[in-house]
């Protein structure tokens, strides 16, 4: 080696062969006077003298510049290191590996590209970084794996890499996906109490059949399967089988790469039935309590399901004293053939509390708008219920598509907690311009803007225009949910509504515009309820033609044709459901009414009443019941304004029948008379609900019962009433039909298809009606 003109140099060969114990010419050592560093172009000096086991004034030796060559490759960013000396001083010349400048991809149609270009970062292939041959490797392997997982057993990956200038390259990976394996049979081996079909529908995945082109079942998944044989097992352990196993899974597939057979061999094992409970372990003195939350009778059948929900039971109140890591574990004990009893070990651990309350996920939504929602404080004790109720409460806002609220310990303590509120918002506002035509509006004119959470402050805001042949509103709305710390929130809405009756079919020549402002406090009394108190002020200007019925002529005698009104309103609400957009859970109950004060033209008052419940009959089957009542009436010796009215028909009440079709009618105009609206009103409600296959949880199908009906005065064709109002429940109509249910970015969308049940003459027929913009 010549030291005159080189004193190291170095390659990937002379790499190698130093780490084999390549020892350096005696005599090559000397001071280093400076350092001089070439061939870089994005990599800092400072990165390529951190490797370096010198410095300026230090001694170089043989050693320390293998060391150094070392150190410099292994850092993975040079495809080439030399060392050389010029007197005293250590060049070192780099060549740098490429950087990626672009990743494409081609035919990847079973991931979107968030999920592709996560799982390339995930193993180091990003643009911008450094571009490695066995990173595009990994890169590669691990697209195939993910394929394969999905069941894509011909799936052909192919990777492109292109030298651009600059020391760059551009990566292009082709893929051609094959189809994805179907599974041909399912087979079960050892079952000889329960029958194949019984175990299929345990399972999600099934074998290829009519409808799997859209529900996708019959794609073999490794995920999918897995939950299967754990829904197996856990259906065996509900009835009993204790010492149930599943043996062993063989997943075969055919030579054309598009045929699955799966076997899954099984050991069924004995039914048990509970002899007994015991409670072990620290019962903190509350051992009568504890028994209470058990729901096992001796001499059933062991079922794992219900055994968990009573350890589920204990832990809760356990957690709810401030032991937030309590366990309850069950161990079934066998005591004779076939017989067994439960075992809990209960361990309460420490008492804890709550050191900090941490919040995550919400990029718009603000911290105040989630923390305000959260009922378990920082620096008291854990409790269970009230981390529960704070993720309600938290999910009831509507802004999230999902909320969590776990408990952590905090590192390096025995009796501190952290809550991690985590959240995943959804948009909470649309903007809509829209035209349509509806057999009954006619062509129908909307625009509109809401905003749920405007800034993320928690405030709604929105406005809207809608015209139609029928009807025309301009509402402007503004809700502040906390105007004071302890949660009074503020409603004001401004509303110009018109509506045409003889556009409706409700009367001839007749059209009333409504405009007025109203403002409204709500104040928290529990957790769940919350009164309303406000007031409101409108006028009515009434157009009642030379065709308009008799009795609308009369009260713009009476009234004249702009009533004005003054009135108060009082409320009440209840919301205890898991969540304000798709709930499945919980109950929510709403009173209102109006009463006009002794002041102006109108002396009225009505009140509505409305109860929804939700039960889940399944994991992903709900059963909801909607009813509402409302009744109104005159005071002080007045009339009634029609123009309160109720009305039924249509959807929101009873499907199948056109829009406000229901109720007494009016026969001034002769005919079969138009529907009069009345002052009583009853509609009611059950739907059962289901999420769509791989939708999102607010598009959900339903099939649903409908009934309801309106009283009021009928009147006869001198504009005057031929039948008081009679209450008969023996009036209701009823109709029974299927649905979709979306919350869409538009709105709340509902489509339904009715069938009534006990129409009669004079009953005006709609199957197929639709609804944007309203909930249940």
């Amino acid at each position: 080696m010549h030291l005159k003109s080189s004193l190291l140099r170095a390659s990937v060969a002379t790499a190698l062969m130093s780490i084999a114990g390549t020892v350096f010419a005696a005599g090559s050592d000397f001071v280093i006077q400076d350092i001089r560093i070439e061939g870089i172009a994005r990599t800092e000096p400072g990165t390529v003298l951190s490797h370096l086991p010198f410095q300026v004034g230090d001694e170089f030796t043989d050693a320390k510049g293998n060391t150094a060559i070392h150190s410099l490759y292994g850092s993975g960013l040079f495809r080439d290191v030399r060392l050389e000396r010029d007197g005293n001083v250590l060049v070192v010349q780099v060549q740098e590996r490429p950087a990626v400048a672009s990743i494409s991809t081609q035919g990847i149609h079973a991931f979107d590209n968030a999920a592709i270009e996560q799982s390339l970062r995930d193993v180091g292939m990003a643009e911008g970084r450094i571009f490695d041959h066995a990173t595009l490797d990994r890169a590669d392997q691990e697209m195939r794996r993910q394929y394969l997982a999905r069941g894509y057993y011909g799936v052909d990956v192919k990777t492109t890499v292109t030298p651009l200038d600059r020391n760059r390259v551009r990566i292009s990976i082709v893929v051609d996906e094959g189809e994805a394996a179907s599974i041909e049979s399912i087979r079960f081996v050892g079952n000889r109490i329960m029958d194949d079909e019984t175990l299929q529908e345990q399972m999600q995945l099934t074998k290829s059949g009519w409808m799997s082109w859209y529900t996708k079942s019959n794609l073999y998944s490794r995920e999918k399967l897995a939950a299967d044989i754990e829904a197996i097992r856990s259906y065996y352990m509900n009835n009993g089988y204790i010492d149930f196993k599943v043996d062993s899974v063989q997943v075969s597939i055919a030579p054309n790469k598009k045929d699955i057979f799966i076997t899954i061999n099984m050991t069924e094992g004995e039914q048990y039935h509970i002899t007994g409970v015991e409670l072990t372990g620290d019962l903190l003195g509350l051992q009568s309590e504890l028994e209470q939350l058990i729901e096992i009778e001796p001499g059933t059948i062991y079922n794992a399901e219900v055994i968990n929900n009573a350890s589920t039971a204990i832990t809760d109140k356990l957690s709810s004293l401030g032991y937030a890591f309590a366990s309850a574990r069950p161990n079934p004990v066998v005591t004779g053939e076939n017989e067994a009893k439960v075992v809990y070990t209960i361990d309460p651990g420490r008492r804890a509390y709550v050191r900090h309350v941490n919040i995550s996920g919400n990029s718009k939504t603000q911290d105040e708008v989630i923390r305000r929602e959260v009922r378990q404080y920082e620096a008291s004790w854990f409790d269970s219920e009230k981390v529960k109720l704070s993720r309600d409460r938290i999910d009831r806002l509507g802004f999230f598509d999902s909320v969590t609220v776990d408990p952590k310990p905090v590192p390096g303590t025995r009796d501190q907690v952290d809550l991690e509120v985590v959240v995943k918002e959804r948009p909470t506002g649309s903007i809509n311009l829209g035209a349509g035509f509806s057999t009954s509006d006619g062509v129908i004119l909307s625009a509109g803007f809401a905003q749920n959470n405007i800034f993320g402050t928690g405030k709604a805001v929105s406005a809207e225009v809608n015209t139609s042949d029928s009807t025309r509103t301009y509402a402007l709305s503004l809700t502040e949910p906390y105007v004071t710390p302890e949660g009074i929130s503020r409603s004001i809405d401004i509303y110009d509504r018109r509506v045409d009756m003889d556009e409706l079919d409700l009367a001839d020549d007749l059209e009333y515009e409504t405009r007025g402002a109203s403002v409204s406090w709500g104040i928290p009394f529990t957790e769940f309820d919350r009164v309303y108190l406000g007031a409101k002020i409108e006028n009515t200007l009434v157009d009642a033609g030379d065709r308009a019925p008799r009795r609308y002529k009369q009260y713009v005698d009476d009234f004249g044709d702009s009533p004005k009104s003054v009135a108060a309103t009082i409320g009440w609400s209840r919301d205890s459901r898991d969540n304000a957009l798709a709930p499945t859970r919980g109950t929510y109950q709403r009173l209102s009414g109006e009463v006009t004060l002794p002041v102006m033209d109108l002396r009225y008052y009505r009140a509505s009443y409305q109860l929804q419940h939700y039960w889940p009959m399944t994991r992903d089957l709900t059963l909801a019941f909607n009813g509402e009542i409302g009744y109104g009436d005159s005071w002080g010796g007045k009339e009634y304004p029609f123009f309160k009215n109720f009305y039924a028909g249509g959807i929101g009440s009873v499907r199948g029948y056109e829009n406000s079709s229901l109720g007494p009618k009016d026969n001034s105009s002769g005919g079969e008379g138009d529907s009069a609206g009345g002052n009583a009103s009853l509609n009611f409600s059950f739907e059962m609900l289901m999420p769509l296959p791989g939708a999102d949880r607010t598009l959900r199908w339903f099939t649903f019962f409908d009934g309801g009906w309106v009283w009021g005065d009928s009147y006869g064709q001198n504009g005057r009433v031929d039948d008081k109002m009679s209450i008969s429940l023996s009036d209701l109509r009823y109709s029974v039909g299927v649905g979709v249910a979306w919350i869409s970015p538009l709105g709340p969308l509902k489509f339904s298809i009715a069938a009534p049940i006990n129409d009669k003459d004079g009953d005006d027929i709609e199957r197929f009606q639709f609804q944007i913009g309203t909930g249940f």
